[in-house]
């Protein structure tokens, strides 16, 4: 049984390109009580495999999380797939506002202790007793109402490029620092306010909304299918877009144009950009925001140490990077000491 990609990344991309056939990005996500993550994870995998689908899927004891690529024409085959799988049927799936056929090279279905990362030791925390989800329209409403208090559930580098109008933007690494952060400035408004939530696709603030019920919040909203969703509603209701730049995703696209806004800076520059880049130099692999006359004067670096690093022979630069790790940088944009403009 074939449990594993047999084509890097490279190879799977000539494909791509040479099959010319268009590809949907995809996410979802559902929370449930699965009593055995890696039989799931295996019926996924070969299942998907056979479908040509790519991407990333997280599949845990608390239920599962992806973010992939299907061929369109395989679309239908796929959806039947998820109804078939008790706890998935009908599962809402969040269409990328802007395709690319190479958003996800391999498939990858991993077994993780929980598919969002939170941090929390508490076995009376139940995830699946959520808050009330809402649409855009009513989304918009809420965020206008003065006893509302809006809530960004993702990481600095993500709302940095794009947010809702008037929301709180946590500056936080990742999504478990944010918990306790959020409960304690809000600690007094546990009953006299609306604490509504957003993020990417919906994973995070469901989570959260579980997590602040549990605390003690009385009014906790969330809003439906995250950006993504909300996106897809306000163009086909023709409702106002209260979103501000570009929605930061976790795949090689790494942003989506919500609105023509730009919000933040290049980070050696300091002129208005919200294009992200990874270093170029593998030895850092660093996400910033980077312009276009900085890419070309830094060769894609992030500083001139990298610079002169990337400049290397490939064998010496492999030489220099052997034994170490720099995986804990990818996502860590603006922390460094190199970038004049950092947030």
């Amino acid at each position: 049984m074939q449990l594993y990609n047999t084509l890097s990344a490279k190879e799977r991309e000539k494909l791509i390109e040479e099959a010319g056939k268009d590809r949907l990005t995809i996410s979802f996500y559902k929370y449930a009580h699965i009593g055995n993550p890696h039989i799931l994870r295996n019926h996924l995998f070969l299942a998907w495999n056979d479908m040509d689908v790519l991407g990333r899927i997280y599949v845990a004891y608390e239920g599962v999380n992806a973010q992939l690529s299907v061929p369109a024409e395989n679309f239908q085959d796929f959806k039947n797939h998820l109804d078939s799988v008790t706890f998935l049927e009908n599962v809402r799936l969040n269409i990328a506002v802007e395709q690319d056929n190479k958003s996800f090279l391999k498939l990858k279905v991993k077994v993780r202790k929980k598919i969002v990362a939170d941090g929390l030791d508490d076995k009376s925390f139940d995830v699946t007793d959520k808050g009330i989800h809402v649409g855009a329209e009513k989304f918009n409403e809420l965020i206008e109402d003065p006893d509302t208090v809006l809530v960004d559930m993702r990481n600095h580098y993500e709302s940095e490029i794009g947010h809702f109008k008037n929301a709180v933007t946590p500056d936080v690494d990742t999504f478990r620092d944010s918990l306790d952060i959020i409960e304690s400035d809000l600690t007094a408004h546990k009953e006299d306010k609306k604490l509504v939530m957003y993020c990417t696709g919906g994973i995070r603030c469901e989570k959260a909304s579980a997590y602040y019920k549990h605390k003690g919040f009385k009014n906790v909203y969330q809003l439906e299918g995250g950006i993504i969703e909300y996106t897809r509603q306000v163009n086909a209701e023709g409702l106002e877009n209260k979103f501000l730049g570009k929605n930061f995703v976790f795949d090689h696209r790494r942003g989506e144009r919500i609105s023509n806004d730009i919000i933040s800076n290049c980070h050696q520059c300091g002129k208005p950009c919200d294009t992200h880049v990874n270093c170029a130099n593998e030895a850092c692999h660093l996400l910033f925001i980077q312009c276009e006359e900085c890419a070309k004067a830094m060769d894609d670096c992030c500083s001139t140490e990298c610079q002169e690093v990337h400049a290397l022979p490939f064998e010496e630069q492999k030489r220099l990077r052997k034994g170490k790790t720099v995986s804990n940088k990818i996502f860590k944009k603006g922390r460094s000491e190199v970038l004049k403009y950092k947030k």
